[in-house]
């Protein structure tokens, strides 16, 4: 395992050295060193995290220059991006093609592998442009999440039929005691009218 992330880590300074040498640009060691980072996270991270990521290895290095080397390496295709409802979170990625599932409730971001996709993806014929890989998102639930909304609302459910037996109960009890309250008025009507009638 690790010499095969030796040889990607090779590959992907390769290729970030040709690109810098071809286009006059200095070969910096920050931008190695945030490229090492990048491909010491195991799955998604953000700019805060790469940043703690370069403190832990003692390379600070200051907020502009993460962005800019990011975006390089977005430019690469060395890292990409995912839009996620908590934020920017990035990943480094040697391959062409990605298929993420991503829960909207808890932003977990899953890598899958769907063949058919790629196959597909691999058969469509575009005009006028060259495909180089592609990237896929699925948003929806996670099943963790969907047992946690499932339990909510059961939980709620059973809490409004509560509240609705309970406001039944009382209601009764009104509709008895407003019984009760009537018939004793009427009662009360009749043997005053009584105790006059037996007064004359």
């Amino acid at each position: 395992m690790d010499k095969m992330k030796n040889n990607f880590s090779d590959a992907v300074r390769e290729i970030l050295d040709n690109y810098l040498e071809q286009n006059n640009y200095r070969k910096t060691p920050e931008r190695f060193a945030i490229l090492d980072a990048v491909y010491s996270f195991n799955s998604y991270f953000s700019i805060q995290e790469l940043s703690d990521r370069l403190i832990e290895r003692c390379f600070p290095v200051s907020r502009a220059t993460l962005y800019n080397t990011v975006r390089l390496l977005m430019s690469l295709r060395l890292v990409i991006c995912l839009r996620l409802q908590d934020g920017i979170r990035y990943k480094a990625c040697y391959s062409d093609n990605h298929c993420t599932q991503v829960c909207t409730v808890c932003g977990k971001v899953t890598e899958i592998k769907i063949p058919e996709i790629a196959d597909v993806i691999d058969r469509t014929h575009l005009r006028r442009f060259r495909k180089e890989g592609f990237s896929m998102h699925i948003y929806g639930v996670c099943s963790t999440c969907q047992a946690m909304l499932t339990r909510l609302k059961n939980k709620e459910n059973t809490e409004k039929q509560e509240n609705i037996n309970k406001n039944k109960y009382i209601s009764n009890r009104l509709h008895i005691f407003n019984t009760i309250y009537t018939m004793n008025t009427k009662y009360i009507h009749i043997f005053a009218n009584k105790s006059k009638l037996e007064s004359l």
